[in-house]
């Protein structure tokens, strides 16, 4: 007699999070480079879910007509029947996965009863939430009604696992346990709402951190809602995760539950098949910054750009949980240890972060078109010297050298005259390249230190308050040109669950400053024993107090200022070489653990 073998059921993952198609913080970076490591796995069954804003949408989603062509796009079009506005398409990414996104606005007429029933069923309050806030709630509402609509339908068929980023995606997650819907959840958070309000506000966080009432903490800093849903997304889903061991400690403590995993974060490293090929890119977008910090620097003084150093810190304006205070303090110590033992190598700090501005400050941009010019003429009249030199020495009857100057005509002469006049200025280069709206810590500690780019300073100081683009006037580069250009990267953070902005310096064979405080630093300790000789600084910040951290610090940056060229290199090299760690080849197995996880206890 036959025994009939039973066919394995199919697996289906769809993952959620705010940040699909829709870019506003570090989650973006998590779930777009992770795409392709997903899509490897999980081929046509992996789909994302995320909120529709057309503006955003317009330039990352196309979208597929035919809804019969899987059954996300059937159960798209049952919502569609059910009066909700959904877009169903590509996520135009490398990896070119399939997204569902909800129009959330569209759908605001449904947000009392919504939250009608996220208080009666969950005893979650909404009371007086803000906008965004109310926005989050009707999106939660449409994801859990697409999932029990899609298990409906094809839980007997297959295995259904959804994974959730961060409370902004999961208000739905407590519905969907409640109505036992046949789906197997993973909720990942990447930072917990009470612990970045906190970290900020409350000298000593972490020492203080069993003892915080998180009903209390979250009325105070009026955040019940969020908090709540977060708490509540962490007990109902099958599997809890968070990115690093240092963000673990605050979920026992404000979510009420240990994370089963870590999910370390990753990203999509492109490595360059020529060894030297990212050194060429160093030394290329090195060259823009100098042209920068010449338009910069050099109409008030000079100093030689061959023993000049590129330091930079980027990120969100956080100025104690990012480090910021800290980088400040201990680039005045350095500064003090160069001019001490009379160094002539000269550092300039980059702080690029986004803070609320009038305009580009017009002096900056104008000793950058002064220098635009300058060049300019100097090219005329190189070309001008170049052809009548040429015509001269060939015609000429004797071997004497021809007189430069008479090659020069008037009007150049007189342009590049009245150019290097307009060129030179008594100011002190600009600390800070923009209008501020309002002075913050960042100018008020350069102020106070009187780091304000004397000459005598060996460290200068350039705060340009907004973001990075190629559309930049001052720079002229993207983000990841502009961190290939730098020599180092300074992260010091007090509170960072994970850390993208080091790990971006590491895949790029650029040396980076992080903290012990950070996940990502708290990663490398665990995995690695000789990261310092690879070029990752890590600063002890969970014994030592402020003032030892900008001591360790200020000397690390004392030792890489006094390395040579060919040490630099070699370090560029090692640092590089370890990228592939983090790419998400590898770490995405981190992941596939967690729902493997999620769909064993999920099975009766």
């Amino acid at each position: 007699m036959e025994t009939k073998t039973k066919t394995p059921k199919k697996s289906i993952l769809f993952e959620v999070a705010w940040e699909v198609c829709n870019q506003v913080g570090g989650i973006y970076t998590v779930i777009r480079t992770k795409v392709p490591a997903m899509v490897e796995k999980w081929n046509e069954d992996y789909f994302l879910l995320g909120p529709y804003f057309p503006q955003k949408a317009s330039s990352e989603f196309e979208p597929i007509t035919d809804l019969d062509d899987s059954p996300a796009g059937q159960t798209v079009a049952r919502m569609r029947s059910m009066g909700y506005s959904v877009q169903y398409g590509y996520w135009l990414v490398t990896g070119k996965p399939r997204v569902v996104l909800f129009d959330a606005l569209g759908s605001m007429a449904k947000l009392d009863q919504i939250k009608f029933e996220l208080w009666e069923n969950h005893r979650i309050s909404t009371l007086n939430t803000e906008d965004l806030v109310n926005q989050v709630l009707v999106f939660g509402e449409m994801v859990r009604v697409f999932l029990t609509e899609f298990a409906a339908e094809n839980a007997k068929k297959a295995d259904i696992g959804v994974q959730f980023h961060e409370w902004m995606a999961s208000s739905g997650l407590p519905g969907l346990k409640k109505d036992n819907v046949k789906v197997a959840t993973t909720f990942t958070t990447h930072a917990t709402m009470l612990g970045r309000y906190l970290a900020q506000n409350v000298d000593g966080f972490y020492s203080k951190l069993p003892f915080f009432d998180w009903e209390h903490e979250a009325k105070h800093y009026n955040i019940v809602t969020q908090a709540t849903i977060e708490r509540q997304a962490a007990q109902s889903a099958q599997v809890l995760t968070t990115v690093s061991d240092v963000t673990a400690r605050e979920c026992e403590v404000f979510l009420g539950r240990i994370p089963d995993l870590v999910t370390p974060n990753g990203l999509n490293v492109m490595r360059f098949q020529a060894v030297h090929e990212f050194q060429n890119l160093h030394v290329r977008y090195k060259e823009k910054i100098h042209e920068f910090v010449l338009g910069h620097f050099f109409p008030s003084y000079s100093f030689d750009l061959d023993k000049t150093l590129y330091f930079f810190t980027s990120g969100r304006y956080e100025y104690s949980n990012k480090g910021y205070d800290l980088t400040l303090e201990a680039l005045a110590r350095l500064n003090w240890k160069m001019i001490q033992t009379g160094m002539d190598t000269t550092v300039v700090m980059f702080i690029v972060t986004k803070q609320p501005y009038f305009s580009i400050n017009p002096d900056v941009l104008q000793s950058r078109a002064v220098l635009d010019e300058l060049q300019e003429t100097c090219t005329a009249i190189e070309k001008q010297v170049g052809e009548k030199l040429f015509l001269a020495t060939a015609a000429g009857a004797d071997h004497k050298m021809p007189d430069l100057n008479n090659f020069v005509d008037e009007y150049w002469r007189l342009r590049l005259r009245r150019t290097i006049q307009s060129w030179k200025t008594e100011e002190l280069p600009a600390y800070v390249t923009h209008d501020l709206k309002q002075e913050d810590g960042i100018t008020d500690f350069c102020r106070k230190a009187n780091l304000v780019n004397n000459e005598r300073d060996r460290v200068k100081i350039v705060y340009h308050p907004d973001f990075i683009s190629s559309t930049n006037p001052l720079f002229g580069l993207d983000y990841g040109q502009f961190v290939r250009g730098c020599h180092l990267g300074v992260f010091p953070s007090y509170y960072e669950p994970w850390g993208y902005t080091p790990l971006e310096c590491v895949v790029r064979g650029v040396p980076t400053v992080t903290s012990d405080l950070s996940g990502f630093g708290d990663y490398i300790m665990q995995i690695m024993r000789d990261y310092e000789n690879r070029g990752i600084y890590v600063i002890n910040r969970k014994s030592q107090n402020f003032t030892q951290a900008a001591d360790q610090m200020a000397d690390i940056l004392f030792k890489f200022v006094k390395m040579q060229r060919r040490d630099r290199i070699m370090q560029r090299n090692r640092v590089e070489n370890i990228s592939d760690v983090f790419d998400w080849t590898n770490l995405r197995s981190y992941y596939d653990t967690a729902h493997d996880l999620a769909l064993k206890r999920k099975k009766p």
